[in-house]
């Protein structure tokens, strides 16, 4: 059987993966995650993702590599992971009362061929109407300063939603892990 491996240093990443299989390695993919000019949302997770399939799969010549990244998207343009508590504050602010979609590409590299299948996986995020003072107690608490968007769906950030529309719960966390267990399985592995 070949190797599987998670390019990805992402703990949430890897929470999500050991849902699916136990033994996995984890590589760092260093891939420039810098989006192209004018490059949609949509086409830069999938794009990523793949780059990071293919950067952590380097020298790897019988395993199978997964890529995944997310991308969040307001008013078609893309919101990055805030990195301080004001840019989450911020970010949060402009997503009150107003619909984001997230986009969360993954690929499963096959290197023994070069075989890529991918996915992309859209989740529409409709946050309800958020004062200040909700804004600020939840970043406070939760601190989703490395999370596209400044919230966590799995924990409290939940609150923050009117609703979720989505085919994969999972993709909004960082892997679509129904169209993984697809891939894995058409890559010969068992899952379950």
């Amino acid at each position: 059987m070949s190797r599987l491996v998670l390019g990805s240093t992402s703990r949430y990443r890897t929470e999500l993966l050991r849902r699916l299989v136990a033994q996995f390695e984890q590589r760092a993919p260093g891939s420039d995650e810098t989006l192209r000019p004018g490059e949609a949302p949509a086409d830069a997770a999938l794009r990523l993702a793949i780059l990071k399939a293919e950067g952590a799969g380097q020298g790897l010549a019988d395993a199978l590599v997964i890529g995944s990244d997310q991308i969040a998207e307001l008013d078609g343009r893309a919101l990055g992971k805030p990195g301080s508590v004001e840019g989450a504050c911020t970010q949060l602010a402009s997503c009150a009362g107003r619909e984001v979609r997230f986009h969360t590409g993954v690929c499963l590299l096959d290197t023994r061929g070069g075989l890529r299948r991918t996915h992309l996986d859209t989740t529409r995020v409709r946050f309800r109407a958020l004062t200040e003072t909700e804004i600020t107690r939840y970043v406070e608490r939760e601190r989703p300063l490395d999370c596209a968007g400044s919230f966590k769906c799995e924990g409290l950030g939940i609150a923050l939603f009117e609703r979720i529309d989505s085919s994969d719960p999972t993709a909004l966390i960082g892997l679509p892990l129904i169209a993984l267990a697809r891939m894995l399985r058409e890559a010969g592995l068992a899952v379950p």
